[in-house]
């Protein structure tokens, strides 16, 4: 349905990973769609969708109810480096301590790094001068800023998906096949009775009343 979505208004997609199910379907897929306010445009469908249909995997014809989990989230731009400023560290230089070469501990060229703004804080000791000592504390602390970072990034990703309303007794769209034939939104009301056209792509209504929606959720 969202491959369709995209296909018709020309956006470009990638596939990253599907997974199917043992018997017959699709268990779980993960796709990009690289479009101007997608991430805005496409939240709204966040949530647990239900198709109630006759199973074609049922020799006997009974209706199934199926539920979907759909999650969005948006693209983050990911980096390996840091910038950091100098004027935000606290620099210590003191004698290394304990067992080592020649001239090791005979000079003041161990180093401790203070990151003032997060109280990090890297020692190093290990090599013989000064100046290697702090590239060394420069590179953990690089590390470990990038690592706070992912933290961070992965607690707002979380929050975007909250729950996702994923709980199956909380459904934010039904598709309905079997006895009637209907797509109806139950947050926004909006339906339709084509749903053979929803999963074709053709979603802007469900699309428009759920941005509608989201706006009065937020007032």
């Amino acid at each position: 349905m969202y491959l369709r979505w995209a296909e018709q208004r020309g956006y470009k997609t990638e596939i990253y990973e599907t997974s199917y199910a043992e018997e017959a379907g699709i268990k779980s897929t993960t796709f990009a769609v690289q479009a101007p306010y997608a991430y805005g445009t496409l939240s709204v469908e966040q949530g647990t969708h239900r198709l109630v249909r006759i199973s074609p995997f049922d020799n006997q014809g009974r209706r199934q109810t199926s539920f979907a989990g759909v999650e969005i989230l948006p693209v983050v731009e990911q980096t390996d480096h840091i910038e950091i400023d100098e004027s935000e560290l606290r620099v210590d230089v003191y004698r290394s301590s304990g067992p080592g070469g020649q001239g090791v501990n005979t000079t003041d060229s161990a180093v401790r790094l203070t990151h003032i703004p997060t109280g990090i804080v890297v020692s190093c000791q290990n090599e013989r001068s000064q100046i290697q000592n702090k590239a060394t504390a420069m590179n953990v602390l690089q590390a470990k800023l990038l690592e706070r970072r992912r933290q961070e990034e992965q607690a707002k990703m979380d929050a975007l998906k909250g729950d996702g309303g994923n709980s199956w007794g909380n459904q934010m769209r039904s598709y309905v096949l079997h006895p009637y034939q209907m797509v109806k939104d139950l947050r926004t009301d909006f339906e339709v009775g084509n749903p053979e056209a929803v999963f074709n792509g053709e979603i802007d209504g469900f699309l428009e009343a759920g941005i509608r929606w989201r706006k009065q959720q937020e007032k």
